[in-house]
């Protein structure tokens, strides 16, 4: 591990950093993961790579967005084929302030756009706090990027090699980790501090989900809520325990819902179980397409690196209902859902195949299953995306596809707000559209980021070329819009004076 500092820049962070901001952008999609800056400042319409680029910096290969906390940006990225790195910059300047490089040891093979670097940190002013799959959570201090405490997880597992995407996010004083793999599925709290675990659930019960807790209060009560397979869960924040579900998702959640005045809002798009494993596994070059599963196809599938044996036990044995080394059918559904969790399972045998793209608009609260009576809203659509969150500004939900085709649905009802269009020019889409200054922000792979009027009509008001990819969420604070492209991040603000 390498940490590049100075004492004359040790002084100078320790004197003008003291405390965090109202506007600051915590962690992926800023303040509860909303995706909406709190600030008041005026942000840019007009911008590309170099007109009203306030700095840029390299940062290595990344697909995780930046953070802003008590004037410090913090981004990661890879510098090497097997090093991690995380930077720290004056927000304001763009001054390189440390930079911690960490050996990841062998890494395993993940699809495109995915980087290793695909975690956004978190942030608050005191502490950075850190995940990447082989070297699990780190928590370093913000001013010098030194150790302050580490927990090494298990390396999660993937078999359909997206690889890992999520990230850490804060609550109150803990640190929250939920990470659904093929092996190891959980939702962790460690104390800020200390790095000491409070509590933990295994999520044994969940496929490989994408998708992050956010905090939501009803009558009273604060919830930490977390999608899933098949079901979204409300946990108990001081204690972890479960204390409500709603039986009402799809067999992965890639999305992260948003939470307003005790209801959560989510965009779903998935397709079942057999279905899947299906498409991939059994007709990808390395099966025969026969509608059947086996243990060597999915060695096949996944490549040079060994599948444990865990995984097989846990799903392909208990699938396996006629124990003749095969799975197809049921038996798939059987294999990959949890015996208690069957709620994900192939839509085309449960003929809910038009249910595989929806909203749905849940409230908070209640105890045990709470599908018959709190879900208040849910409506089948073709215009949903897999990956990219939805924004909920203004009683309106504003969604956006690979393509660029943009849906607005009222929050009251769940209805559209107006027909489907098309936004700029197509492109594929990754990163989560912000909203700060009356403005949404949509950054595309293209590398064209949209600046979007946050209004019924929906008026694009500038087509901003970077010139190069996006796969991050862009961040929003000190009135400036940061974007982390493949290899840097930018500070953007409104023209100069």
């Amino acid at each position: 591990m390498k940490l590049f500092t100075s004492r004359a820049a040790l002084a100078l962070m320790i004197v003008c950093f003291p405390v965090a901001r109202a506007d600051d952008w915590p962690q992926f999609r800023g303040p509860n993961s909303t995706g909406i800056s709190p600030g008041t400042a005026p942000l840019p319409v007009s911008f590309s790579a170099t007109e009203n680029v306030r700095w840029s910096a390299n940062a290595g290969d990344g697909a995780g967005g930046a953070v802003v906390a008590a004037g410090r940006l913090f981004v990661s990225g890879m510098t090497g084929p097997e090093t991690a790195s995380l930077f720290a910059f004056d927000a304001a300047t763009g001054k390189k302030l440390w930079q911690r490089d960490w050996p990841t040891g062998t890494l395993a093979e993940i699809t495109k756009p995915n980087s290793h670097a695909s975690t956004t940190p978190a942030a608050d002013a005191d502490r950075v706090y850190f995940y990447l799959s082989t070297l699990g959570l780190h928590a370093v201090d913000a001013r010098t990027g030194r150790d302050v405490w580490h927990q090494k997880l298990p390396t999660p597992f993937f078999v359909f090699k997206w690889g890992p995407g999520v990230s850490p996010v804060l609550y109150r004083d803990m640190v929250l980790l939920g990470q659904d793999d093929d092996l190891y599925p959980s939702l962790q709290a460690f104390d800020k501090k200390t790095g000491k675990l409070r509590w933990k659930d295994d999520r044994l019960d969940m496929a490989v989900n994408y998708t992050h807790p956010v905090a939501c209060t009803a009558g009273g009560r604060t919830d930490l809520v977390l999608g899933g397979t098949g079901m979204l869960i409300g946990y108990d924040p001081d204690t972890g325990k479960r204390r409500w579900w709603a039986k009402s998702l799809l067999r992965n959640l890639k999305t992260t819902p948003v939470c307003q005045d005790g209801v959560v809002y989510i965009s779903v798009q998935s397709g079942g179980i057999a279905n899947q494993w299906l498409a991939s596994v059994d007709q990808w070059s390395t099966g025969n397409k026969d509608g059947k599963v086996t243990k060597a196809e999915i060695q096949a599938f996944v490549g040079a690196v060994p599948v444990p044996e865990i995984f097989y036990r846990r799903t392909f044995d208990r699938g396996d209902l006629n124990k003749d080394g095969v799975l197809e059918g049921r038996e798939l559904d059987v294999a990959f859902l949890h015996p208690d969790n069957f709620a994900g399972a192939d839509f085309q045998s449960l003929g809910e195949k038009a249910a595989s793209e929806a909203i749905l608009a849940v409230r908070t609260g209640g105890e045990g299953d709470v599908t018959a009576t709190h879900v208040l809203w849910k409506h089948p659509t073709k215009h949903t995306d897999h990956i990219v969150s939805p924004l909920v500004s203004n009683g309106r939900m504003f969604l956006v596809k690979g393509g660029g085709i943009n849906t607005v649905f009222e929050t009251k009802s769940g209805k559209p707000a107006r027909p489907p269009q098309r936004l700029g020019t197509p492109s594929d889409y990754f990163a989560s559209p912000v909203l700060g200054d009356g403005k949404i922000y949509v950054a595309g792979e293209s590398g064209v980021v949209l600046v979007v009027k946050d209004h019924p009509e929906y008026e694009v008001l500038a087509q901003n070329d970077i010139g190069e990819a996006i796969v991050g969420t862009p961040a929003i604070a000190d009135g400036k819009l940061f974007i982390r492209t493949r290899t840097k991040v930018l500070a953007i603000g409104v023209p100069k004076q």
